[in-house]
């Protein structure tokens, strides 16, 4: 092949089918990052890195955060914004999280005809909308308290790739168990059935934004909650019951906040909430539920049964601890392949498809982190609430730590501020009565703002670039939206209690 046609292929290759303004943009950031360095210095071009990795989260139905956002941290370790031992460093350090999403999230896929067979009964039996609201919102705050909130999305993910696979197959003209059917493009639905696709993706949008504000409701309440919690309480030396005592007097009114808040979208219709199951989509839900209690023998109703005890076990293990979540979402898929008769590499394989690609993401992100440890980008934010006082510095605290996670890794901010307030414990700056307050704020503020942005939460990153976001057409600014009413209810009670009730 000439040369001639290799350098005019290459362009046209660069990031596949994204528009080309998107990868203009992105040439644009490589470019501009070394010019930001040598002329306004690392700092800069730190929080310049930030704001581009974020736009590429913005953009994730244009294209997969992974490659630009990964070719900007390749740039950052070129540059020397980072280096690749600190890269290696904030993923070891998170390397629970890799292990969970490597294992659980595909002990979860062989669970899949359980959750549907459970999920199809609730959806089917309640024919309130904000029933249906309060449940998943509710429902995933008591799971999240205890398990892994990404434990919890990824069913919430199972449960709505297989309802809308299922409508999808019917809107296509197809029958349900049709094997051979892609569900991410409509060329094949019938115009008939477009109108209650599209309100049905609309209901699937607020049921899982819903239940993704529940993770964060119920993560902020216990020590095991989330993974800076669980820091934030070895540093103050709290067990469970303790954490939960202290943290309460703004877990709990936030929590009644958010569950008001959710009722209240769906009966307003506010914020793009409020979106009916269509009559049709319900028909074709009741007919699939029906049509597989028909068929289903002796053998289906043993895979129900396995996948229902591994349910049991998950719960037992992840309330208990005996283990990392991910090596428990191991045990679980050895567990369920093992007892219903799935032993082929390639059906095995499937299962890990979800997760791997947004593992490799985090990974990504992690380097992204690396860049704001190596420059000290938000030391400056640090010292200035370090040098208040009293209750000035309980909000100032409770803020900062909010704002920054809604941009940052919120274990990474947790990290940063619990190190300093420890320090300053150590040096006699802080009282031991302060320090638990302020680690009380800390935990809050990492938790309850950073729900603002899909890159403030994990388990709300994990959904953004799931499978199922550009099927329902989730995208990061609509993620935003939906989120904003909770946002601001949620940080506003988390502020009043830290301010009134601490």
């Amino acid at each position: 092949m000439p040369a001639s046609s290799l350098l005019q292929a290459m362009p046209h290759n660069f990031l596949g089918s994204s528009p080309e303004w998107y990868k203009r943009t992105i040439i644009g950031f490589l470019l501009l990052n070394p010019v930001l360095l040598l002329t306004a210095g690392p700092f800069i071009a730190g929080w310049a890195l930030i704001g581009e990795f974020i736009f590429c989260l913005a953009m994730a139905l244009k294209c997969y955060p992974l490659q630009p956002g990964g070719l900007l941290t390749i740039e950052a370790v070129a540059l020397g914004l980072t280096d690749a031992e600190t890269v290696y460093t904030e993923t070891l350090n998170n390397f629970p999280v890799i292990l969970l999403l490597m294992f659980m999230v595909a002990g979860i896929y062989f669970m899949k005809e359980l959750l549907l067979f459970v999920f199809s009964k609730v959806l089917l039996g309640i024919r309130s909308k904000a029933g249906i609201s309060l449940m998943f919102c509710g429902l995933a705050a008591v799971l999240s308290a205890f398990l892994d909130a990404l434990t919890v999305i990824a069913v919430v993910i199972t449960v709505a790739h297989g309802f809308y696979l299922v409508f999808h197959k019917i809107a296509s003209g197809k029958h349900f168990h049709n094997s051979d059917h892609d569900a991410s493009g409509d060329t094949e639905v019938v115009e008939l059935h477009r109108e209650d696709l599209d309100s049905f993706r609309a209901f699937l949008r607020d049921i899982m934004m819903h239940a993704a504000v529940g993770t964060a409701l119920g993560g902020v309440c216990t020590l095991v909650g989330e993974p800076q919690n669980l820091l934030i309480g070895k540093v103050a030396d709290w067990n469970f019951v303790e954490f939960f005592v202290r943290v309460a007097p703004v877990s709990m009114p936030v929590l009644a906040v958010g569950l008001a808040t959710c009722w209240l979208l769906e009966k307003l219709r506010w914020f793009s909430f409020g979106n009916q199951m269509p009559d049709n989509v319900r028909a074709v839900l009741t007919e699939f539920s029906e049509a597989e209690a028909a068929k289903r023998d002796a053998r289906d109703v043993a895979r129900l049964v396995v996948q229902a005890m591994a349910a049991l076990f998950l719960i037992a293990a992840l309330g208990l601890h005996i283990a990392e979540v991910g090596l428990i979402g191991l045990s679980i898929i050895v567990l369920q392949t093992a007892f219903n008769g799935v032993i082929d590499e390639h059906r095995i394989g499937h299962a890990f498809q979800e997760a791997l690609p947004f593992t490799a993401l985090l990974v990504v992100f992690f380097g992204v982190v690396a860049v704001i440890h190596d420059q000290h980008l938000f030391s400056p934010v640090v010292e200035w609430v370090l040098s208040m006082e009293g209750r000035t510095q309980l909000a100032a605290f409770y803020l900062a730590n909010g704002l920054l996670s809604m941009i940052s890794d919120n274990v990474f901010v947790a990290t940063v501020y619990i190190t300093e307030v420890a320090t300053a414990l150590e040096a006699g700056r802080i009282t031991r009565e302060q320090f638990d307050l302020l680690a009380v704020a800390i935990n809050t503020g990492t938790n309850i703002p950073s729900v603002a942005t899909p890159n403030g939460q994990a388990a709300f990153l994990f959904l953004l670039t799931s499978t199922i976001a550009p099927l329902v057409r989730l995208s990061y600014g609509r993620m935003v939206w939906m989120a904003l009413p909770y946002t601001l209810t949620m940080s506003v009670t988390g502020l009043l209690a830290v301010w009134f009730v601490l």
